[in-house]
C-alpha cells in the first residue's frame, strides 16, 4: 500500500508540475505577444530567427544539462517548483540542500522529496515578499542602499552564502571536493570570458565533472 501511495504521489507531482511548467511557458510567451498588440508593433521575423539561431542552442544544452544535474539533488517536486520560480543555483538549490542536510535525509527519499519541496516553496514565498517590500520601499531606502559605506557588504552577499554552504559540504569529503573546487578556480581565473553571467552554465559543468571524478575515486577504492 505504501508503494502505491508513493507512486500516486510522484504521478501527481509529475502531472501538476507539467501543467504549471507549460502554463508558465505560455504566460511568458504571451507577454511579448501582448506588447505587439498594445503598441501595434511587429518584430522583424528574420531578426528573431537570427537571434534564436545564435542563442537558442546554448539554452537548449543548458536546459538538458540542468535537468540531468538538478533533479537528483532537488527531487521531483523541488525540481518542478524550481524550474518554474527560477534562481536555482543562487537560491533554490542552497535552500533545498541546507534543509535536507539539517534533516539528514536524501533527495531521493520520500522525506527528502517533501523537505526539498517545502524548502523551495518557502524560499519562493520569502523571495516574492522581499521583492514586494523592495518595490514599495525602494524610494525611501534608496539613500541608505546607495551609500558607499555599505556597498562592500552587498558585494559579498552571494560569496558569503556559498562560502558558508561550501565549508559544510567540502569538509565532509575534502578528497572529493578538492578537484572541482580547483577546477572552477582555475577556469574563472584564467578564462576571462567566464563571469557571474556564466554561473548557470558552470554549475552543471562542475556537477558533471564532480560525478565523473567521484566515480574514478570510487572505482579505485579511494573513497
Amino acid at each position: 500500500m505504501k508503494n502505491n501511495e508513493k507512486l500516486s504521489y510522484i504521478d501527481s507531482v509529475h502531472r501538476d508540475g507539467t501543467i504549471w511548467n507549460l502554463a508558465m511557458m505560455v504566460i511568458l510567451l504571451l507577454f511579448p505577444v501582448a506588447l505587439c498588440f498594445i503598441f501595434d508593433a511587429t518584430p522583424s521575423w528574420a531578426g528573431v530567427w537570427r537571434g534564436l539561431l545564435a542563442t537558442a542552442p546554448m539554452y537548449w544544452a543548458v536546459g538538458v544539462v540542468e535537468t540531468v544535474t538538478y533533479i537528483p539533488m532537488l527531487g521531483v517536486g523541488g525540481s518542478y517548483l524550481s524550474f518554474v520560480t527560477g534562481n536555482i543555483s543562487n537560491l533554490k538549490l542552497p535552500c533545498a540542500l541546507n534543509a535536507m542536510e539539517n534533516a539528514e535525509v536524501k533527495a531521493q527519499s520520500e522525506e527528502g522529496e517533501i523537505i526539498s519541496t517545502v524548502a523551495i516553496a518557502v524560499s519562493s514565498i520569502v523571495t516574492t515578499v522581499i521583492i514586494i517590500l523592495g518595490v514599495v520601499l525602494i524610494v525611501p531606502l534608496n539613500p541608505i542602499l546607495s551609500s558607499p559605506v555599505i556597498k562592500p557588504a552587498f558585494d559579498q552577499m552571494l560569496p558569503a552564502l556559498f562560502g558558508a554552504l561550501g565549508v559544510v559540504f567540502v569538509s565532509k569529503n575534502i578528497k572529493l571536493a578538492a578537484a572541482p573546487v580547483i577546477l572552477m578556480l582555475l577556469l574563472f581565473v584564467f578564462v576571462p570570458a567566464l563571469n557571474a553571467g556564466t554561473v548557470g552554465i558552470m554549475v552543471p559543468v562542475g556537477v558533471i565533472f564532480t560525478l565523473i571524478y567521484a566515480r574514478i575515486l570510487y572505482k579505485r577504492n579511494w573513497i
